[in-house]
């Protein structure tokens, strides 16, 4: 998967980057070497899911979305 981010130089020096795909991903550098690597973490955590499977009870309703 790729998925574009959008560098841009901050004022008091290094680098700060968002993911305009996933609402709130942002991250900071002060090389860009460093904010490659936050960036790569970033992505990762704001994508990770708890994957634990839930069973509903007699209460519950399942919808399925298309998201």
């Amino acid at each position: 998967m790729k998925i574009k981010a959008i560098i841009q130089n901050a004022e008091e020096g290094g680098y700060w980057a968002e993911v305009p795909a996933i609402p709130g991903c942002v991250t900071q550098g002060e090389t860009f070497e460093e904010l490659l690597q936050n960036l790569y973490e970033a992505v990762e955590g704001c994508l990770a899911v708890d994957i634990s499977p839930t069973e509903p009870d007699e209460n519950s309703r399942v919808l399925e979305i298309a998201v």
